[in-house]
């Protein structure tokens, strides 16, 4: 009889993940695993840092079900510490609660020691300012008895008179303040008026006399992952402060499918995930508010940009059928709302939201802001638009015609399901280099700009330790080793006698790469495993198979340039991404970086009346391309497995790289050649 196997513990947002024997406290689980859960009582239940939050239900992505008595129960500790100090409902002490069953342990930012990084920076680029608020003062005339009019009517009509806004409406809250503000200025007063041309102007708010204390709005990209966010100043455009989180929802699902899975397999799962996500845009509302030192009542628009699943999630539309095909939408135009209907309250209770359209049914409106931002329409020569994250959107067009599909690359990318892998925070190693000849390899962590072979790293990294991989560490790595015949062509890693390395070592049936060992200090052991290599091949066939049917779809075999967008985009190394085939060949120097631009485009939206008009043009003229029913995409997938490509040459990476011609069998030996990979086919 098979002896049963210890509870499996996954937790979120780092992905991490390992079975425990029943008894374990979550805490000593999760600094096993190299958690970031942070404790400095002792594990008493005194300093309550180790706040963590345990989701349950079905969980098809972890082949689990977590059922509510998969943690021991409420204690004496716990109870002691919410009733002097208060504990949000739901929340557990980790070093409390043991593990008695499969459980998904989400840890909340606040108990994390090293805060994730969300590299999702405002661009500098200069916004073509064509505001949809604008601020209005007015000189309305007083009542008179003989001419008896309405304070609104007098004010809606010298507003028509005096600036040309004509067909004002409002709002009851607003109506309710009108009066006193006319009486308080003298028959001065300014109007916030929303103008998009779509209806009649709106009166979202009014003050007394002269306003100045700006007017605002907010570009959001909710990601499946990450949600950033914009303050900026609706007058001027300017970037007043950014943000951003981890997406909430991680803890029912790391991808997009697997939280379509959750809704449906658990009643009201579609519901708690809306909740969780509008908190979180409010409490980022109101930490973007705080950084620029405004009154949230002063925001007054918001723009948002997501992926389809997220779309309908944020508005509290089931996403069920974005799970089967022909995957359709509730909607695909562009959203006018008020920011009250999302239950958002910290913004000024008049404030409108704006939502870009979406392309299709897997293409959503992050990928119309992509388009906005970088105009793929608008090009010259054939542009490769790649948005990289759990969801890859991918945009393939110039002048002539425009091409959009989605491919599900999965969260390998951004650290997660990685042995070692975390999501970018300070002490991840971020850059990897290793030496062809010695294979000894270096790197360089996040929060430092040293590499590991200085002799100050020590003491510039002893804040934030090392603590494991993100998403461009690991991307480097596993191009690196492949540069340095560590790897061979078809993922395999090679024994430390084969490849000639003291640094591969055993791992199962298979081998490792050691980056990073500080067990002997306390520390963790960083490597990079066989399934490590695998979860990268996967992500990076399934970005390269979707952008390959775009271009079969055009009828060409290369790009003239290749644009990575998205916060993981922007800190890919060109070299590295097209040593591992997860986009075209094409010459290096025509691969650049967009930085956020979704972000960028939700910026544009939010300042120009013209650009709202202009996407949702664009998007009629696109065409959609579905992976999921496409008969070669599976044909690309496999062939895009192997490291580059199994038969696309790459001529252009080719030039520049010299790729060393090895092979190994399963066991890390083996001859040269591809001679591993037809030992392994006939086996199958």
């Amino acid at each position: 009889m098979t002896a049963p196997k210890d509870p499996l513990v996954v937790f979120l947002p780092s992905g991490k993940r390992g079975r425990f024997a029943p008894g374990t406290p979550v805490l000593t689980a999760a600094r096993q695993l190299g958690v970031d859960l942070d404790s400095v009582c002792g594990g008493r239940g005194i300093c309550s840092r180790c706040q963590i939050t345990p989701a349950f239900g079905d969980f098809p992505k972890h082949g689990i079900h977590v059922g509510t008595e998969a943690l021991s129960g409420w204690n004496a500790v716990e109870e002691r510490y919410k009733s002097k100090r208060g504990l949000i409902d739901g929340r557990r002490l980790g070093c409390q609660a043991q593990i008695t069953g499969d459980v998904v342990i989400d840890v909340p930012p606040e108990s994390q020691v090293h805060r994730q990084i969300v590299r999702k920076a405002a661009s500098d680029r200069v916004m073509k300012m064509d505001p949809v608020t604008r601020l209005y003062v007015v000189e309305v005339e007083e009542p008179d008895m003989h001419e008896p009019t309405g304070d609104f009517e007098r004010l809606a009509r010298a507003l028509q008179a005096q600036w040309g806004v004509a067909g004002l409406t409002a709002g009851l809250p607003v109506l309710a303040r009108l009066q006193p503000a006319l009486r308080k200025g003298g028959w001065q007063v300014s109007v916030a008026v929303y103008d998009d041309g779509h209806g009649a102007p709106v009166l979202l708010d009014l003050w007394p006399g002269l306003h100045d204390g700006g007017l605002y709005g907010v570009a959001v990209d909710l990601g499946s992952t990450t949600i950033a966010a914009h303050l900026c100043d609706l007058a001027s455009g300017a970037v007043l402060a950014s943000g951003g989180i981890m997406n909430p929802q991680i803890r029912f699902g790391e991808d997009l499918m697997s939280r379509v899975s959750y809704g449906m397999m658990n009643p009201g799962g579609d519901r708690e995930m809306t909740a969780v996500v509008r908190t979180a845009l409010n409490d980022l509302l109101a930490d973007l508010a705080g950084q620029a030192g405004i009154e949230t009542r002063l925001i007054f628009e918001m723009v948002l940009v997501c992926n389809p699943v997220m779309h309908h999630l944020a508005l509290g539309i089931d996403p069920l059928e974005l799970g089967q095909a022909p995957f359709a939408l509730a909607t695909s135009d562009a959203l006018r709302l008020s920011t009250r209907d999302l239950g958002l309250t910290n913004t000024g209770a008049s404030a409108r939201l704006y939502v870009l359209p979406c392309i299709a049914g897997h293409v959503g409106a992050d990928a119309a802001a992509v388009a906005l931002a970088e105009a793929p329409d608008r090009s010259d020569d054939l542009v490769l638009v790649v948005d990289v994250g759990t969801n890859a959107e991918i945009l393939l067009g110039n002048r002539e015609q425009v091409l959009a599909c989605s491919s599900p690359t999965g969260p390998a990318f951004e650290g997660a399901q990685i042995s070692a892998g975390q999501r970018a925070a300070p002490g991840a190693i971020e850059r990897v280099e290793i030496d062809p000849v010695t294979r000894i390899p270096r790197f360089r962590v996040i929060g430092s700009d040293l590499w590991s072979d200085d002799p100050a790293f020590d003491a510039a990294t002893a804040a934030s330790g090392i603590t494991g991989i993100c998403g461009s560490g690991i991307i480097e790595a596993v191009a690196e080793m492949r540069m340095a015949g560590l790897l061979d062509a078809s993922g395999l890693i090679g024994s430390a006698e084969a490849a000639g390395s003291d640094r591969l070592v055993p791992d199962g049936r298979t081998h490792s790469y050691v980056l990073h060992d500080a067990r002997a200090t306390g520390g963790p052991l960083i490597s990079v495993t066989q399934g490590d290599i695998r979860a990268i091949q996967l992500a990076k066939s399934a970005l390269y198979a979707g952008a390959r049917l775009l271009m079969d779809e055009m009828g060409v075999d290369h790009v003239e340039r290749v644009v990575l967008a998205g916060a993981f985009g922007a800190h890919i190394s060109p070299k590295h991404a097209m040593v591992l085939g997860m986009i075209p060949d094409c010459l290096l120097d025509k691969v650049q970086s967009a930085g956020n631009a979704a972000g960028t485009g939700a910026r544009m939206a939010l300042h120009s009346r013209a650009a709202r008009d202009e996407i949702e043009a664009t998007v009629r003229r696109i065409t959609k391309v579905e992976t999921a029913i496409a008969p070669k995409f599976q044909e690309h997938f496999v062939n895009a497995n192997a490291l580059p490509h199994a038969t696309d040459p790459f001529a252009e990476l080719r030039r520049i790289v010299t790729l060393p011609d090895v092979g190994f069998g399963a066991g890390g030996g083996g001859g040269e050649g591809d001679g591993g990979r037809r030992r392994r086919r006939r086996r199958g």
